[in-house]
């Protein structure tokens, strides 16, 4: 897919573009509600993507705002657009945020993880074992369901026209044993093969790096091709995720970045230590150790 073009992206573009046409208008938000007889929340919640709005309400808005002829229906065929429904509704119950619709949108991500291989490099097996341990009470439908979504997030590596990926993770993700060393070795080796890829680049902060600014929990930056779609943080945590757009929040993360990128191993020696720990596991599982290239 082309990045930057899914209805994720168009209807936080659309979002931030009826919000900044209101303003030009000097209208309130409760004046709009008032003049387009509906609730300001409804506007709120438009405005800051949280729903989408149909093709008639973005008209309304735009006719309110004085906006008319092509420029009006530039932004109702955009309001189309950011209707359309992406893989991963598929998938609603485990997907409820906008999270995935941005991640399938951006053309570079930038992620660290502390505890664990990020989502997009797990294996099936990790990935099982995973969200089991965080959903002890849920059912294995649901169980399946959600590392089935996992495995189909992770074509976005591997499509045609890819994002450039680099993940960061603490060295305590290669010696916290997930579902036993064959499960480990598996892991490790999946990484190695990733790190590989031309859009892929992966380092480890190893334990003598001491304190370091992820300490603070995992995070991830997506940056999107079009400059009217600026870059979001995604602070993850168990139950939700928090989402940061001001420049301020995004600068911030920013630099945390480079600075965990500069604090870590040089990715051709961070991809010998991961195979290093690939091949402890292996041999503790009694398996054929792999060889760093021929994977």
């Amino acid at each position: 897919m082309t990045r930057g073009q899914g209805p994720t992206v168009r209807r936080r573009r659309l979002a931030s573009e009826l919000r900044r046409l209101r303003e030009a208008a000097d209208l309130t938000i409760d004046e709009v509600s008032e003049k387009l007889e509906c609730s300001a929340s409804k506007v709120s919640r438009i405005e800051t993507g949280h729903v989408g709005v149909t093709p008639r309400d973005a008209r309304d808005m735009l006719e309110l705002y004085g906006i008319a002829g092509d420029e009006q229906e530039a932004l109702v065929q955009l309001a189309r657009e950011a209707r359309k429904r992406g893989w991963w509704h598929a998938y609603n119950e485990v997907f409820t945020g906008t999270f995935v619709g941005l991640e399938a949108d951006a053309s570079s991500l930038r992620a660290f993880q502390a505890l664990l291989v990020p989502g997009l490099l797990q294996t099936e097996r990790y990935a099982k074992a995973v969200i089991r341990a965080m959903r002890p009470d849920a059912e294995d439908a649901e169980i399946r369901r959600r590392v089935a979504a996992r495995m189909a997030r992770q074509e976005l590596l591997t499509d045609p026209s890819p994002p450039e990926y680099w993940a960061v993770m603490d060295e305590a993700v290669l010696h916290r044993t997930v579902d036993g060393a064959e499960v480990m070795a598996e892991q490790l080796y999946r990484m190695v093969t990733m790190a590989a890829q031309p859009n892929v680049t992966v380092q480890i902060v190893p334990f003598g790096a001491g304190a370091h600014p992820g300490m603070e929990g995992p995070f991830l930056i997506m940056g999107f091709p079009e400059l009217a779609d600026t870059d979001v943080v995604y602070v993850d945590s168990t139950s939700s995720g928090l989402y940061l757009e001001e420049p301020p929040d995004v600068r911030r993360y920013a630099l945390m970045f480079d600075h965990l990128r500069a604090a870590a191993l040089k990715p051709d020696d961070s991809v010998e230590v991961i195979a290093e720990a690939a091949g402890r596991f292996a041999e503790e599982a009694a398996l054929p150790k792999k060889v760093p290239g021929n994977e």
